[in-house]
């Protein structure tokens, strides 16, 4: 790269300042959350990569230097998008799993959910719907939904696992019905306007290593 299209260093610093100024409203988002989907979080979130990968790029440019710091991003693994600049609709497609950790606590649930209401309490051949795993699943899942399971996992004996969320544009709603023996298959990769992952691969043990490597250095 020429001089002339380097960075100057008044710019690297504005840069940095940016980072300084994205971490605080960062933190400020967090502390000050509604939910766990607080749109302001994820806002923060967005303007703290941007800050954080333009410092990155202007750093190297100017010193040939690059920061210790990568936020993680599935849109990386998407292809290219090729579908509508102005969508006329739109399918959000959801996954999360979980791992049941204490069934005993799933039981308990479950069994207080149909004691309130008998009637949701028997599956169809006539047993007991808080009796097993499975039945009481079925009883946590009718009386709450997704999101409500999300916020109260713990309380059900749930621990989370990996979760993702798609949003595609659409050129119109498919007709009613048409999609729903098969919800998952028709997804086009090329057709997703955000993705957004949570897994344990890059939330977990890779901040253990970033921990550890900052350790190492004696930060």
């Amino acid at each position: 790269m020429s001089d002339a299209a380097q960075p100057t260093a008044a710019e690297v610093r504005a840069a940095a300042e940016a980072v300084k100024a994205a971490l605080d409203r960062h933190l400020a988002a967090v502390e000050n959350r509604t939910g766990d989907d607080d749109p302001a979080v994820y806002d923060a979130f967005n303007a703290l990569a941007v800050a954080a990968e333009t410092y990155d790029e202007r750093l190297y440019d100017r010193y040939d230097e690059v920061t210790p710091f990568e936020i993680p991003g599935a849109d990386e693994s998407l292809p290219p998008y090729t579908g509508p600049d102005e969508p006329n609709a739109l399918s959000v497609l959801i996954r999360r799993d979980y791992a049941v950790v204490e069934p005993q606590r799933l039981l308990a649930q479950a069994q207080r959910i149909t004691a309130a209401d008998p009637d949701e309490g028997v599956t169809r051949d006539g047993r007991s719907a808080a009796g097993s795993v499975h039945a009481a699943l079925g009883v946590l899942f009718g009386e709450y939904e997704p999101d409500e399971i999300v916020s109260q996992h713990k309380e059900f004996g749930l621990e989370e696992g990996d979760s993702t969320l798609w949003v595609s544009a659409l050129d119109e709603l498919p007709e009613a019905g048409e999609w729903l023996t098969n919800p998952f298959e028709q997804a086009d990769p090329q057709r997703v306007v955000i993705r957004f992952d949570v897994s344990a691969v890059f939330d977990e043990d890779d901040l253990g290593e970033d921990l550890d490597d900052l350790d190492e250095a004696g930060l």
